[in-house]
C-alpha cells in the first residue's frame, strides 16, 4: 500500500510543477508584452467587397487629384468665355476717329472683278461705335443716293471694323451704256430713264410746269430720246 502511495506522488508531483509553469510562462508573457493582447482585441480584418463599377477609380489618379484638374477644365472654359465677352466689349467700344482709314472696295457682281480706294473717313462716321456704323451702312443700303443707283448699286457689307481702319464692300450690277432715253415725270418732276423704262439714269430737278405745254404732254406720254446727244441738248435747253 506504501508502494502505491509512492508511485502516485511520485506522477502528481510532476504534474503539479508542470500547471505551476505554464501560469508563471503566462504571466510573464503579460508582463513582458503587454500591447500583444490589444492589438489581437481590437484587430479587425481587412475589408473584402469587391468594389463597384460607380466606385472604381482611374488608376494612378487621387480622387483629390481628379477634383483639381476637374477644376481646372471649368477655370480654363471661364476664362476662354471671359476673354471672348471682353474682346467683344472692347471692339463695341472702339470709335471712328479722323485718322482711320476708310477703304471701299467696289465689286463687279457681273464681272466679278473688285476696284480697292482708299478715302478719308466722311466726317459723318467719325466718333461711331461699330453698332452705330452698321446702323448707318444698313440705312445707306436700303436708300442709296441716286448717284449709286445710277451705276448700278445693289447691296453692301462691312468687311472689317476698328478704330485704325474700316473696309465696306459695295456690290454694282453695272449699267451697260444705252441707245436711247425716256423722259418721263415724277412728283412734277422731269426723270431721266434708260430704254428699259425702269432704271433711273438721270433726276434733272426740272419741274414740268416750267416746260412748254405741249412738251409737258410728251413727257408724261414718256417722251422718246434716240441718243446722248438729244439727252443734252434737252438739258441745256431746260436746266436751270
Amino acid at each position: 500500500m506504501k508502494f502505491v502511495k509512492g508511485i502516485g506522488l511520485f506522477f502528481v508531483y510532476p504534474v503539479v510543477l508542470l500547471g505551476v509553469g505554464f501560469y508563471a510562462g503566462v504571466c510573464a508573457s503579460h508582463f513582458f508584452y503587454p500591447g500583444e493582447q490589444t492589438q489581437r482585441l481590437y484587430y479587425e480584418p481587412e475589408n473584402t467587397e469587391i468594389p463597384s463599377s460607380e466606385d472604381k477609380e482611374e488608376p494612378g489618379l487621387q480622387p483629390e487629384q481628379r477634383f483639381r484638374e476637374g477644376d481646372d477644365c471649368m477655370d480654363y472654359e471661364s476664362e476662354r468665355k471671359t476673354d471672348s465677352i471682353l474682346l467683344e466689349a472692347a471692339s463695341a467700344s472702339e470709335t471712328l476717329s479722323v485718322e482711320t482709314e476708310y477703304v471701299l472696295e467696289e465689286r463687279d457682281i457681273d464681272g466679278k472683278t473688285t476696284v480697292e480706294t482708299k478715302w478719308k473717313l466722311p466726317d459723318k462716321y467719325v466718333g461711331m461705335n461699330r453698332d452705330q456704323f452698321l446702323e448707318a451702312m444698313e440705312l445707306y443700303e436700303a436708300f442709296p443716293p441716286l448717284s449709286e443707283m445710277e451705276r448700278g448699286f445693289v447691296s453692301l457689307e462691312v468687311l472689317s471694323f476698328s478704330r485704325e481702319r474700316v473696309v465696306v464692300q459695295m456690290n454694282y450690277r453695272y449699267i451697260q451704256p444705252s441707245r436711247g432715253f425716256y423722259l418721263a415725270v415724277y412728283n412734277n418732276e422731269v426723270l431721266v430713264y434708260l430704254e428699259d423704262r425702269e432704271t433711273v439714269y438721270i433726276e434733272t430737278e426740272i419741274m414740268l410746269e416750267q416746260l412748254p405745254e405741249p412738251l409737258q404732254q410728251e413727257i408724261i406720254d414718256m417722251k422718246w430720246l434716240e441718243n446722248e446727244e438729244e439727252l443734252y441738248d434737252f438739258l441745256e435747253t431746260y436746266s436751270s
